[in-house]
C-alpha cells in the first residue's frame, strides 16, 4: 500500500496568492478556506475553479495529479446550493463542506479507476467509495481527483524510483523539479506543496506518508494501525497499511483525522477505533502544548545526515526546549538494526496474500486476477511498465508460501514485539517520555533511474512496524529544500502528537513555499 526503501548509512508556509472569482486571497489551508466559506467570502465552486486553474498550469510539469474527477465541479455547485439551504434552515454543515481534496490513486472512489499506478489496473473501475472516502464525502469534502504514486506503492523493485508510475509518469518535487518527491504518496505530497490542492490523503506502510510530507515541506500523519479503515484501498501489508492526512499545517491534519478516524465493520482491525479516537483532534492544539513534555532523541536515527541537516535539527531542539519541553538525548531504541530483514519478509508474504485477495474481488474488466498475473502483465508490457527498473520484489513475494508458514509467523511476531512492546513502549516508560524525535529524512535527492532512491536516513520504520502513530512537521530548509521533524509514540497517541507538533509549528520560523515560476515555464513549453 505504501513504502519506500532506504539505503541507510548506518508553519504556516508562505502563501501563493490566487483568486476566488473576483476575490483575491492568500487563504490556502483547509481551516482558512472553511472560514472563507462560512463568512461568504467565497464559494465552493470558486475554490474549485481556483485549484482547477493551478492544476492546469502546473501539473503538466509536476505530474502530481493523475486523474480528475469529472463530477467534482458539479459536486462543488451542489455544495453551494446546500450551503444556501443550510443558511435558511439553520442546519450545521459538515466540517469539510465545500473543501477540495485529492486522494492517492490506490483508494477507491466511485466511478473512478483505482490503479495503484499500474497499467495492469487501468480498468479497475470502483463501484463504490472506500469507507474513508465515504466519511470525507459525508463531511462535505469535494473529491477533486486522484494523485500519482510510486507504482505498486514502491514494493515492485528495490531499485524503484519514487514518484514514477506507468499510469502517470514521474512526479517531481515542487521545490526542485529535478529532485524526488519521495514515495509512495508522491503525488499527494507534491500537489499540496505546489498548492494544487489544500490537502490530500496518502497511505503508508513504512515511510510513504511521512517521507513525501517531509521532503515537500508538509505535515504528514501516519495514524495508529486500526484507527482508519483500509477497506477499498489496494493493499500491501495488512499489518502496516494505513491511510493518513498530508496538509499544510497541523490543524488541517487534525481536521481531516476527525473525519477519517473510526471503526469499519469491513475492516476488523478497526474494531477499537471508535473507543480510542478523540472526539476532536483540534481541541488540544495550543501554543503551550509542549510545556512539561519529555522528548527523547533517538541518536541512531540522527546519525548519517549532513552537517546542515544536523544543525537544523539542533535548532529545532532549541525551539522545543524554549517552549517548555525537556529533551533527553542518547536514547537507544532496542533492536533498531534487526528490524529491516524481518520487515521485508513480512511485507513480501503479506503483499502476495493481500494483493491476491484484493484482485480476486476486482471487476471482471480487470484481467490481472493475482500477483502472478501482474508479474506476467509486466513482462508482456515491459517497454511501458518496466522501462527503468524491474519487479524482483514482486517475484520474491510470489515465491513466498502461505501466511501459515513458520517463517512468516515467526518474523511477524518478532518484529511487532521488538518494535512495539520491547522497543518504543519500553523506552517511553523507562525515560518517562511523551514521544521520540528525530529528523524524518534528509533533503530530496536527485531523480536517477539507474541509482533509484538513495536517502541519508529515515525515522519511519519503528512506528511503522509497531503500528504506532508518526507525525512529521516541517522544521526548516537546507539549501532551499524542506526537512521534517518526526514525533512518534505509543498506540492511539495521535492527539498528543498533534498537540506537540502544533506547538512546535507555532514557535518555528515561517517557511518558504516553492517558487513555481520555473515549473510553469517548463510546463508551457
Amino acid at each position: 500500500m505504501a513504502i519506500y526503501f532506504c539505503k541507510r548509512k548506518f508553519s504556516l508556509l508562505v502563501a501563493l496568492p490566487f483568486f476566488y472569482g473576483q476575490h483575491a486571497s492568500a487563504s490556502e489551508t483547509l481551516h482558512e478556506l472553511a472560514q472563507d466559506l462560512q463568512t461568504g467570502k467565497t464559494t465552493a465552486s470558486q475554490i474549485f475553479d481556483a485549484y482547477d486553474a493551478r492544476i492546469k498550469m502546473y501539473n503538466p510539469a509536476l505530474q502530481a495529479v493523475s486523474t480528475r474527477n469529472p463530477k467534482a465541479r458539479a459536486d462543488a455547485l451542489a455544495a453551494d446550493l446546500a450551503a444556501d439551504h443550510a443558511d435558511q434552515k439553520q442546519k450545521p454543515r459538515g466540517s469539510l463542506a465545500g473543501l477540495p481534496l485529492l486522494l492517492k490513486d490506490n483508494i477507491a472512489v466511485q466511478g473512478m479507476v483505482t490503479t495503484a499506478g499500474s497499467l495492469a489496473l487501468a480498468d479497475n473501475l470502483a463501484a463504490q467509495d472506500a469507507p474513508v472516502v465515504a466519511r470525507l464525502r459525508a463531511a462535505g469534502a469535494i473529491i477533486l481527483g486522484k494523485a500519482n504514486l510510486s507504482e505498486w506503492a514502491n514494493l515492485r523493485s528495490s531499485q524503484s524510483t519514487s514518484g514514477w508510475s506507468s499510469v502517470a509518469g514521474q512526479t517531481r518535487n515542487p521545490y526542485a523539479p529535478e529532485r524526488s518527491p519521495c514515495g509512495s504518496s508522491s503525488g499527494s505530497g507534491a500537489a499540496v506543496a505546489a498548492r494544487l490542492i489544500p490537502a490530500a490523503i496518502g497511505t503508508e506502510t513504512d515511510g510513504s506518508i511521512v517521507c513525501p510530507a517531509s521532503v515537500n515541506g508538509l505535515v504528514g500523519l501516519k495514524p495508529t494501525i486500526g484507527l482508519v479503515s483500509r477497506t477499498g484501498i489496494v493493499p500491501l501489508s495488512h499489518s502496516q497499511d494505513t491511510a493518513g492526512p498530508m496538509t499544510l499545517n497541523v490543524r488541517d491534519a487534525a481536521m481531516l483525522l476527525n473525519v477519517m478516524a473510526g471503526s469499519d465493520a469491513q475492516d476488523p482491525i478497526t474494531r477499537l477505533a471508535n473507543h480510542h479516537r478523540s472526539k476532536d483532534y483540534t481541541a488540544g492544539l495550543q501554543a503551550t502544548a509542549l510545556q512539561g513534555k519529555r522528548l527523547g532523541i533517538v541518536r541512531k536515527l540522527v546519525d548519517g545526515y549532513d552537517t546542515e541537516t544536523k544543525a537544523l535539527f539542533d535548532q529545532s531542539l532549541t525551539i522545543l526546549i524554549a517552549q517548555g519541553a525537556t529533551v533527553v538525548d542518547q536514547i537507544d531504541l532496542p533492536y533498531l538494526e534487526e528490524l529491516d530483514k524481518d520487515e521485508l519478509t513480512v511485507l513480501l508474504y503479506e503483499f502476495k496474500a493481500d494483493l491476491n485477495a484484493y484482485l480476486a474481488k476486482t471487476p471482471a474488466t480487470v484481467k490481472t486476477r493475482s500477483m502472478a498475473d501482474v508479474i506476467a502483465f509486466n513482462k508482456q508490457h515491459a517497454d511501458t511498465v518496466m522501462p527503468y527498473f524491474a519487479q524482483e520484489l514482486m517475484e520474491q513475494a510470489q515465491a513466498k508460501g502461505k501466511l501459515s508458514d513458520a517463517a512468516y509467523r515467526q518474523a511477524s511476531a518478532r518484529i511487532k514485539l521488538r518494535a512495539g512492546r520491547q522497543g518504543i513502549d519500553v523506552v517511553l516508560k523507562k525515560y518517562k517520555l511523551d514521544a521520540l524525535i528525530a529528523p524524518t529524512t534528509g533533503t530530496a535527492w536527485l531523480i536517477d533511474y539507474k541509482a533509484g532512491d538513495v536517502l541519508e536516513g529515515s525515522a519511519s520504520s519503528p512506528a511503522a512496524i509497531a503500528g504506532y502513530p508518526h507525525l512529521t512537521v516541517p522544521m526548516g530548509q537546507v539549501r532551499g529544500l524542506p526537512v521534517g521533524l518526526s514525533l512518534f509514540a505509543g498506540a492511539w497517541s495521535e492527539a498528543k502528537l498533534l498537540n506537540m507538533g502544533y506547538a512546535f509549528e507555532q514557535a518555528r520560523p515561517a517557511l518558504s513555499a516553492p517558487s513555481l515560476a520555473t515549473t510553469a515555464t517548463a510546463a508551457n513549453k
